[in-house]
This record gives C-alpha cells, structure tokens and sequence, in this order.
C-alpha cells in the first residue's frame, strides 16, 4: 500500500485539489443520469428484449398449431338449356362450410435443436447488456475524471499566472531601480504570455470535456464534485499478474459472448444437417359443409367429416440446398472460433496492460509526490539563491514552473489510478455499481 505524507496530503488538498460547490453532483448521480439517457445503453436494452423473443418463437416450432376456416356464399344459378322443348334453370342457394385443422409434431430434429440455439442466444444477449452496462460505467467514469483533469488545468494555469505575474511585476521593478537587466523583465514577459496561452487551451479543452460528458447524459453537466484528501493507492488485490490473465480468459464478458458465438455455431450444424432427416407429425382435421341446394337440386346438404392420422415427411433431393447450407454453416463455426481466440487474446491484453497500469499508476502517485516535493525545495531555494544574487530570475522562473508542472503529473497520476482499477475490473468482467461506489467515496461531501 502507498500512502500520501500528512504534508503532501495537506499540500494536495489545497494546491491540486479544490472545493466542491455545494450543489456540486458526484459520479454515481451522474452515472444513474447516464442509464436513464444513454442512447447506447437504451439500444442494447432493446436489444435484449428482442432477442428474448427468440426462445417462444423456437418453442412455438414444437408446439400444436390449429388454424380454423370458414367460408359462407350466396349462389346463383341461371342456364338455358336448347333443347325440344326448351329447359331454364334458374336457382339461388347458399353454401358454407367450416374446417378445423390442427397438427402436432412428434419428431422435428431441426426444431429441437432451434429451441437450444435460442436458449443460448437470450443467455449471450444477457452478457452483451451488461458488458453495455460496464461499457457505460468506464464511459462515464473516464468523461468525469476528464472534466475533473480539465478544470484542474484551468485552476492550475490561473495560479501559473498569478505567480508569473508576481515574478514579472518584481523584475520589472529591479529594472527600474537598476538592480536587475532587461533581460530579466523579457523572460518574465515571455512566460506570462506563454501562460496566457495555456490558460486559453485549458479553457477551451475543459469545454470540450464537458461537452463530451454531455453526450452521454443527455444535458450539460453542472458542476462536480473532485477527489477528496485521503487518497491512497493500493496495489491490486491479489498482486498476481496470473491471477488476473486467468480470470480474464474465463470472465471477460467479450470472451463469453464469443464463447456464445461459437457454441450457437455449432448448433446451426446440427440443425442444418437435420435438414436431411424425416419429419413425423400428429395430423387432424374436421370440416362440416353446408348448403340449401346446388346447380343440379334443390335438396339441403349438410355434412361433417373427421380425419386423424400421422403424416410423415422424408426429404429425398433438394437440389443441394441442405448440404450448401451444411457448409455455410461450417465456415460461420469456423469464423465464431477464430473470433473466440481474437476475444481471448484481446483479453489477455487487457488484464496485462490494466495490471501494470494499477501498478504503474500507484507507483507513479508516489514519485510525483516525491517529484513535487523536490520541486517546491528546488523552487524555494532559487528564489533565495536569487536574492543574493546567485540565481537569475529565469532560474526562478523555471523551477515555478517545474512546481506547476510536477503538479499536473500528479493529477493525472489520481486519475489514471482510478480509471485503471475500473479498467481493470472490467478486463475480468467484474466491474460493477459497487466498484463506482469505492470511487465515489473518494470525492469531497
């Protein structure tokens, strides 16, 4: 575990962290705006329930279907027969009839196995909504930090420029008491309006962070809340690279999602190649007919009939489509397998570069801390060096802006930390609400 120095805890506090407004909303307020409005969370929502459907509509394939016809018509019947003598016919009737027909398979391998391919397809659609879910949270927590980073910038290059100014003023005076050269009144010019434009691009990149978390919530963000003064970096918990790699290969949701992919492709074989096996169906029927004459008589007809028996289906020759489709499905299980060890691989990589990346990121936090320590003894020692006059007001000048520079690293040390652990999480399919909680927790109430 690394832990921050009460001094430096203290000098972060006010030097690189600042006061949160008290209306002022925190990453879990901002995460929940985000599920509510997140058009890409929303589509794999949706996403979900379609594919949801897919299971009562392969079960429907092994299910009793009926169907029910009826039809009523009026008929009328007009011929003249030439004959000796001469017959006319002229008659007006109706006839309906209705029909009930119903069928239940009994073997349809096909069917069967389209029922297994949609279990596995609603089970897949279940990981891909929560790997949108976990994408939402690295999503949000990274255009947080963003803005954070951003307006820390700002803040940072805003007192860049009172110091330098100060610095300037100063030169400019012992110019004109004669203590001092023009050259020290340029250099300290020089760096004002170098900050100046600094100060300019922070603004301009702190709008177009804020812009970027908009566009996940759905509305321009207020203000938010920073990290707060007791920050202490720990190393991943266990300290194992392995550890991390072995869980990433079983859990990473890409890794299950294409594990998905490659098990529904081999299904599709099976139900493919059941194209060339016999159908067998339980089959009835029952129709009833109806009519107070017809073209030839008068006489009402009314008649019922019943039909129960099996029907058996063997395809013989289809043109080759069953075995074209055999194949296609073949190369799909093939393409589904190569991606498996794609998702694999890009997994190993991540649990690898998110590890070192916690690591590096919790010892980085430490050397920065040192490096700014260093800095400020550096910095305080030129401004005496140059008040008796061994140090230039450029050395001054430049060892300020090492302090300033020294804490922007340790800035983005914080953050990088911080994205890296849910980084990291998420490489082993683990990130969840409870891991935005820990952070959150790290903010000023």
């Amino acid at each position: 575990m690394i832990r921050l120095s009460s001094a430096i805890a203290a000098s972060l506090l006010a030097a690189v962290l600042h006061c949160a407004p008290v209306a002022a909303e925190d990453l879990i307020q901002v995460y929940r705006e985000a599920e509510r409005s997140d058009p890409t969370l929303a589509a794999a929502r949706a996403s979900y329930r379609a594919t949801r459907e897919a299971v009562p509509q392969a079960r429907a394939g092994l299910l009793p279907s009926v169907s029910v016809t009826g039809a009523m018509n009026a008929n009328n019947y007009d011929a003249s027969i030439h004959s000796d003598p001469r017959v006319d016919v002229n008659r007006s009737f109706w006839f309906g009839g209705l029909g009930v027909s119903a069928s239940q398979p009994l073997y349809r391998k096909a069917n069967q196995i389209a029922l297994s391919e949609a279990d596995k397809q609603v089970e897949q659609a279940g990981y891909t909504l929560e790997a949108a879910k976990q994408d939402l949270m690295l999503r949000v927590a990274g255009a947080y930090f963003d803005v954070l980073l951003a307006q820390f910038n700002v803040d940072l290059a805003d007192s860049q420029k009172a110091a330098v100014s100060e610095q300037l003023a100063q030169a400019k005076r012992n110019f004109e008491v004669g203590v001092a050269t023009i050259t020290d009144t340029n250099e300290a010019q020089a760096a004002y309006d170098a900050i100046v434009a600094q100060e300019i691009s922070s603004k301009n990149d702190l709008d177009n962070k804020r812009t970027a978390l908009r566009a996940i919530i759905g509305r321009n963000p207020t203000d938010l809340k920073p990290l707060g003064p007791s920050f202490e970096p720990t190393l991943p918990t266990p300290d194992s690279l392995d550890y991390w790699v072995d869980h990433a290969l079983s859990d990473n949701l890409a890794v299950k999602i294409a594990q998905f992919n490659s098990e529904i492709a081999s299904l599709e074989i099976e139900r493919q190649r059941a194209g060339h096996l016999p159908t067998l169906d339980l089959v009835g029927s029952y129709n009833a007919q109806a009519s107070n004459g017809s073209t030839l008589t008068g006489t009402t007809i009314d008649s019922r009939q019943a039909i129960i028996g099996l029907a058996l289906t063997v395809p013989l020759y289809q043109g080759g489509f069953v075995d074209s489709r055999v194949r296609q499905a073949i190369a799909q299980q093939d393409n589904a397998r190569q991606n498996l060890e794609l998702a694999r691989r890009n997994a190993l990589f991540s649990a690898q570069t998110g590890f070192t990346g916690v690591t590096s990121a919790a010892a980085s936090v430490k050397a920065f801390e040192q490096a700014l320590v260093s800095a400020n003894t550096a910095y305080e020692s030129n401004k005496t060096g140059q008040e008796v006059g061994v140090r230039t007001n450029l050395d001054v000048l430049n060892t300020q802006q090492n302090v300033f520079q020294r804490r922007r690293d340790l800035a983005q040390a914080f953050f990088n930390y911080l994205l890296g652990v849910l980084r990291l999480k998420s490489a082993v399919g683990t990130l969840s609400i409870d891991d935005l909680q820990d952070v959150n927790r790290r903010l000023l109430g």
